[in-house]
């Protein structure tokens, strides 16, 4: 089943530029993380389930890198840009082999199911 994502047809010409642009600097770092590592955790401050993500790899003996945008008290922008790129609406966003997992709960079933030992 494809995403649901607006069609551009549905977007007027004037703003395609704006949407297309909108904290590239952002899904530029993410898309060189994913590029450079195995594992890419992108959470935020004060969140506990990044940190879950994170102990839970660490548990299991992996390296990944970890990008951290904001808290609870600003940077919801730059996590906006993120969620609109992936269509994935929490964070954390696990990405392993640049393929998006999900969040934490989502890589815990990985994790167990032996999914993610096998993706070295």
């Amino acid at each position: 089943m494809p995403r649901s994502i607006l069609d551009e047809a549905q977007i007027h010409p004037a703003i395609r530029e704006k949407i297309a642009t909108h904290h590239a600097d952002v899904v530029r770092e993410v898309r060189d993380a994913l590029a450079a590592n195995d594992i890419v955790v992108v959470g935020m401050k004060q969140n506990p389930f990044p940190k879950k993500a994170r102990k839970l790899l660490d548990a299991a003996g992996r390296a990944y890198k970890y990008l951290e945008y904001g808290s609870y008290l600003g940077g919801w922008r730059h996590r906006n840009a993120l969620k609109m790129w992936t269509g994935w609406p929490t964070l954390p966003m696990v990405f392993v082999k640049g393929v998006l997992v999900g969040g934490a709960d989502d890589l815990e079933r990985l994790i167990k199911s032996g999914e993610l030992a096998r993706a070295k």
